[in-house]
């Protein structure tokens, strides 16, 4: 792996010992360190730097881990960057402030060298993916109107104010760079629509910049038009080589230069507005791949699932049921980590693949494990060199109507949460579970609950908890439970849960929302 491979990780920690021993298991599995004693040090490295993974500290002087992270996630740029808190702190409410702030995970001191590069790596691998399938950002972009946007790259400063005039007045943003290097650097913040670049320009002309493009994953699939003065036949010929759009010559003119950029803009949007109404076309005939259209029905148990898919089309959460004998029901509820339609495809084969093992387990005769269905199909999904590289977590429970009792085994997915009307208490139940995929021999431990009347078990997604109302707040765990203690909650969990969320924001999400209730009688 060269140095420019290398995935960077921020280590932000007031303790000059922590930051050495992190670095030093960093180091040696070939990630790139950069290290801050204290937030006003994370700041800078942060920007001066592309970080790929923070680690930090929650108790530092000047300022705590919680407040620095929570205005990291302000900056656009850094919305989805994981970020870890590492502390000796390790209460529920720590860790409900860890995922309210915006933290993605919490490594306890003193920590498990070899637990905390899993999650470094599951954590890094997942942002990948999300780049590959598209960011949230991206696809909101996608389902909504906005104003379409436009770089140019110039030596010609007087030709650049005159094309970012009149593409102004065509209601197009247009942003300027007055060379390559500041044309990389912009394209990566601004995202544009589109890149327009001349060709002859001084250390490094047009040519080499759009192979500079092409080297980049977020970028090379941004259209991209060369301007320029020469009209020679093999120089247009090397343009198109490069997977350009289109080649313009500059001496058309402004007006005419300005069309064509307005003119390929909207086949752009066109061609955008389609793919829309294809997936929603399609998703009317694929949506109940992924979730029953069914509720199950069992003695004892009144079980409500809520799922509501993105945008209305399929994504990566998945649930089904499965009656394993007379007096045992299975229920699986999961979350792929690929985003929207790419994910629907990998939730899909993912509930093939938990079938498979479901009738494995009934054959066998042991029909009791959650925990065991879990491992089955974690060893199937290792196997499959496709399914393997995009993560999953699973929650799966096994009700027993005849002892009234339910088990629960989970990978990398959000606690269950259990109410007990006679004890008046919650109970957060956390699996430790790696996600699926992961690791081979991973081993899925099973919880046992009794179940007595009126008492409640909820599974969810992180679509739900990690959504945010129109201020950027999240609507996070505290409120989640605030809602699960509500008196009228024993009554209809699934209606007090979507109208607290109703009243939060307006049922818009930013991910599938997935839940899963299941209440005794």
């Amino acid at each position: 792996m060269s140095v420019s491979d290398k995935k960077s990780i921020l280590v932000i920690d007031d303790d000059i010992t922590i930051r050495k021993l992190i670095s030093h298991h960093l180091n040696l599995h070939n990630y790139k360190v950069y290290l801050a004693s204290n937030t006003d040090e994370g700041f800078n490295q942060l920007y001066n730097n592309n970080i790929d993974l923070v680690l930090c500290d929650i108790i530092m002087d000047k300022m705590d881990g919680f407040t620095f992270c929570q205005l990291v996630r302000e900056n656009e740029n850094y919305r989805s960057l994981p970020f870890v808190f590492v502390t000796a702190k390790n209460t529920l409410e720590d860790k409900s402030r860890a995922l309210e702030a915006g933290g993605d995970d919490f490594i306890t001191k003193p920590f498990n060298v070899d637990e905390m590069i899993l999650k470094v790596k599951a954590l890094i691998r997942r942002t990948e993916i999300n780049r590959i399938y598209g960011t949230r950002k991206n696809l909101r972009e996608v389902f909504t109107k906005r104003t379409p946007k436009v770089i140019i790259v110039d030596d010609d400063k007087s030709a650049l104010t005159i094309y970012q005039s009149w593409l102004h007045k065509a209601g197009i943003e247009c942003q300027v760079a007055y060379n390559a290097a500041e044309g990389l650097k912009l394209a990566k913040s601004f995202q544009p629509d589109l890149i327009v670049a001349d060709i002859m320009m001084p250390e490094i002309d047009g040519f080499k910049f759009r192979e500079m493009l092409l080297q980049d994953s977020e970028l090379a699939s941004i259209p991209f038009i060369f301007l320029s003065n020469i009209s020679s036949e093999q120089e247009i010929l090397d343009g198109f080589n490069k997977d350009i759009t289109d080649y313009i010559l500059k001496d058309r003119g402004h007006k005419i230069i300005t069309a064509k950029i307005s003119a390929l803009l909207k086949s752009l949007s066109k061609e955008r507005r389609k793919v829309v109404t294809e997936l929603h076309e399609a998703s009317e005939i694929l949506k109940t791949s992924v979730v029953p259209e069914v509720l199950p029905d069992f003695d004892n148990f009144d079980i409500r699932y809520w799922h509501i898919p993105f945008t209305g089309i399929p994504g990566g959460d998945f649930i089904d049921h499965f009656l394993l004998d007379g007096d045992h029901l299975t229920i699986v509820l999961g979350d792929v980590m690929g985003k929207k339609w790419g994910a629907w495809y990998f939730a899909y084969a993912y509930a093939g693949y938990i079938r498979s093992a479901i009738h494995s387990v009934i054959e066998e005769g042991d029909v009791s494990s959650p925990g065991k269905i879990i491992g089955k199909v974690n060893k199937l999904v290792y196997k499959d060199s496709k399914i393997s590289e995009v993560f999953s977590t699973l929650s799966v429970v096994v009700i027993d109507k005849k002892n009234m009792s339910l088990k629960y085994s989970g990978a990398g997915d959000m606690p269950i949460i259990y109410r007990s009307k006679s004890a008046g208490e919650l109970k957060r139940i956390d699996s430790k579970g790696l996600l699926l995929g992961f690791n081979k021999d991973a081993v899925f431990d099973d919880a046992d609950l009794q179940m007595n009347p009126n008492d409640t078990v909820i599974m969810t997604t992180d679509g739900m908890i990690e959504s945010r109302d129109a201020e950027g707040n999240q609507f996070g765990v505290s409120k989640l439970i605030k809602t699960i203690l509500k008196d009228d909650f024993i009554k209809s969990p699934i209606d007090v849960l979507r109208d607290d969320i109703n009243n939060f924001n307006q049922l818009k999400f930013d991910d599938d929302v997935s839940v899963i209730t299941i209440a005794a009688k």
